[in-house]
């Protein structure tokens, strides 16, 4: 499940993303789409996620306010695009918590407190069970489009985010 999965391209705006991560880091920078573009070129998700950093004192002004809802709407098109594969290993986990096990982010997973526990808010894997949990009760199924976040400025590449549809097979 993890967004540095390279199993699960995407293609948001015409433009083919290798991770869910580098969609993410993207939406960091939307006034910078010449830095949305080397995010998106890089082909290892570890070195995305390194460039934003990099830049992170440029991320758009809101970025702490927006960035939940940006990391929902990036889950939600990695579903929507591979809806047999993810929507497979969103439903393997049955009802059970997801947790996203980190080695120190407190903030998207939990870390060890000791051999047994993890202590973090676990946003990440809230979001997953939250999206899991909405497809298994929606009766339609999976998605098949998603529609743009209402921020201002939610563009890629100097272009308005449209509508993410599931790429034709």
């Amino acid at each position: 499940m993890s967004n540095f999965a390279g199993s699960f391209p995407l293609v948001v705006n015409g433009a083919a993303i290798r991770t869910t991560e580098a969609l993410y880091q993207a939406c960091r920078f939307p006034h910078l789409p010449d830095l949305q573009r080397a995010i998106v070129a890089e082909r290892n998700p570890m070195r995305a996620k390194w460039t934003a950093r990099a830049h992170a004192a440029q991320s758009r002004p809101d970025w702490a306010a927006v960035r939940v809802e940006v990391m929902r709407w990036c889950l939600r098109v990695k579903l929507a695009q591979h809806p047999e594969t993810f929507g497979h290993v969103l439903r393997a986990t049955g009802r059970r918590p997801i947790v996203e096990d980190s080695a120190r982010d407190r903030f998207w997973g939990a870390v060890p407190a000791d051999g047994a526990t993890l202590v973090g808010r676990n946003v990440l894997g809230r979001l997953l069970s939250e999206l899991r949990d909405e497809t298994a009760l929606a009766e339609t199924g999976m998605p098949s489009v998603v529609l743009p976040l209402a921020l201002p400025r939610f563009d890629l590449e100097g272009t308005p985010i449209g509508p993410v549809e599931r790429p034709a097979r």
